[in-house]
C-alpha cells in the first residue's frame, strides 16, 4: 500500500500505477509497473504562453497623441506613446492620419513608410509646367503677345492692341506700306502694327522672332516702342 501522511504521492502526478505478470514456470508474479501516460507528455503548467498581442489604436480624425493616451491610460503619456510609434509617426508627434496603427504600452514593430527617390528625370518633368498654346489667328497672337508683355513690364490691353491693328493692317501679317516717306527713305512699314526696320530691331523683344513680319515679334516690338515714347499702346489712337 501507498505510504499515508503528507508524503503521499499527489494525485495529479503523471505517473501511473499498473499491473504485469511475469511467468516464473508455474507460478505467476504480479508485479506492480510505473509508466509515463504519455511518451513526450509535459507536466501541466509546464508549456509557455503565448505573448499577450499589444493594444492597438487606429486613428481617426480629430485624433492627437494626448488623447489617445488620455483614452486609454497610457503609463506616460503622449510622449510615451510618440516613442514607442515614432517608427510610423515620423519626426513631428502633431502629424498623424487617419488608419496609422498606434500600439499601446509597447514599441511599435512596424517600419515607417520609406519614401522613394524620384528620378532626375521625373524631377524635371514634374518642374516643367505645361507649355500654353495659342490659335494661329490674331486672337491668338494677341494673348502670345500680351503674355510675353506681362513678363518684360510691358503695358498693353487686348482691346489697346487689336485697335491699333485694324487701323494698320487690318489684321493682315505680311502688310507693307510701300508708298509713304518710310518705304522711299528704304525702310518700309511691315506687319500688323507697321513697324519699321530699325524702330523693330531697337524694341525687339528677347525670346520672340527676328523676322519684323512674324506676328508676336511685330506685336511685342512695337507695344514696346509704344510704351516708351506714348506710355503703352492703350495711348496710341492714330499713326505713330
Amino acid at each position: 500500500m501507498p505510504a499515508k501522511g503528507k508524503h503521499r504521492r499527489p494525485k495529479s502526478s503523471s505517473l501511473h500505477r499498473g499491473i504485469a505478470a511475469a511467468g516464473t514456470g508455474g507460478a505467476v508474479l504480479v508485479l506492480p509497473v510505473l509508466g509515463a501516460t504519455a511518451a513526450g507528455a509535459a507536466e501541466p503548467g509546464a508549456a509557455a504562453k503565448p505573448a499577450a498581442a499589444p493594444n492597438v489604436h487606429v486613428v481617426v480624425a480629430g485624433d492627437s497623441l494626448s488623447k489617445i493616451a488620455r483614452e486609454h491610460s497610457v503609463s506616460g503619456g503622449w510622449k510615451k506613446l510618440y516613442e514607442d510609434n515614432r517608427g510610423v509617426l515620423g519626426d513631428d508627434p502633431k502629424l498623424i492620419h487617419p488608419g496609422l496603427k498606434l500600439t499601446l504600452g509597447k514599441k511599435n514593430p512596424a517600419e515607417p513608410a520609406k519614401k522613394s527617390a524620384a528620378s532626375p528625370a521625373s524631377v524635371k518633368t514634374a518642374a516643367a509646367p505645361a507649355k500654353k498654346s495659342y490659335t494661329d489667328d490674331l486672337d491668338g497672337w494677341i494673348k502670345e503677345s500680351l503674355d510675353i508683355m506681362a513678363r518684360h513690364g510691358i503695358p498693353g490691353t487686348y482691346e489697346g492692341i487689336h485697335r491699333n491693328i485694324m487701323r494698320e493692317s487690318s489684321g493682315n501679317p505680311l502688310a507693307i506700306n510701300n508708298w509713304d516717306s518710310n518705304a522711299v527713305a528704304g525702310t518700309p512699314s511691315k506687319g500688323l502694327l507697321q513697324v519699321i526696320g530699325p524702330t523693330f530691331a531697337a524694341y525687339h523683344v528677347p525670346g520672340t522672332s527676328t523676322d519684323s513680319f512674324d506676328p508676336v515679334a511685330n506685336i511685342t516690338a512695337a507695344c514696346n516702342y509704344a510704351a516708351d515714347r506714348y506710355g503703352s499702346i492703350d495711348n496710341v489712337n492714330g499713326p505713330y
